[in-house]
């Protein structure tokens, strides 16, 4: 297989069984992809939770200030989450997710780095990278629909 046929593979296995969606990044400024991403989510009716350590309400949901504010052990398996931080900041949220159960992880393309995508890989879970979920979100979403 391709490195470009396992992207998209992570990609499909990102959406199938996800039923609640998370944005760590999430912005009040809709310039920002941080706005944006949450409200892809949102124009396709997916059940998301924006994370931001500041809380508040962006896009008119309230915001969770860490990922396990959102989840328990019995939503975790169901919860798929996009990450637009600082690579620094992603390895710390790639942990978190794994410490709450959740094991799908897209990381929009300059919120990666390489210790990020090794942890997710050696602690086999579904780590999409190098990919806008803006982009490439519908048609691996299709996909997914059908594995």
């Amino acid at each position: 297989m391709s490195s470009a046929q396992a992207a998209a593979l992570s990609a499909q296995q990102f959406f199938s069984g996800a039923t609640r969606f998370a944005v760590v990044g999430a912005s009040a400024d809709r310039n920002k992809y941080g706005n944006k991403v949450l409200r892809w989510y949102q124009d396709r009716k997916m059940t998301v939770t924006p994370i931001n350590p500041k809380g508040g309400s962006i896009e008119g949901v309230d915001a969770a200030t860490c990922l396990s504010d959102m989840v328990t052990s019995e939503t975790a398996g169901a919860c798929a989450v996009s990450i637009i931080t600082p690579p620094a900041v992603t390895t710390n949220i790639v942990q978190e997710a794994y410490s709450a159960g959740i094991a799908r992880i897209w990381m929009q393309p300059g919120s990666e780095s390489p210790e990020a995508v090794s942890f997710g890989k050696e602690h086999n879970m579904t780590i999409v990278h190098d990919y806008c979920i803006l982009v490439s979100g519908d048609q691996a979403m299709s996909q997914a629909s059908r594995m």
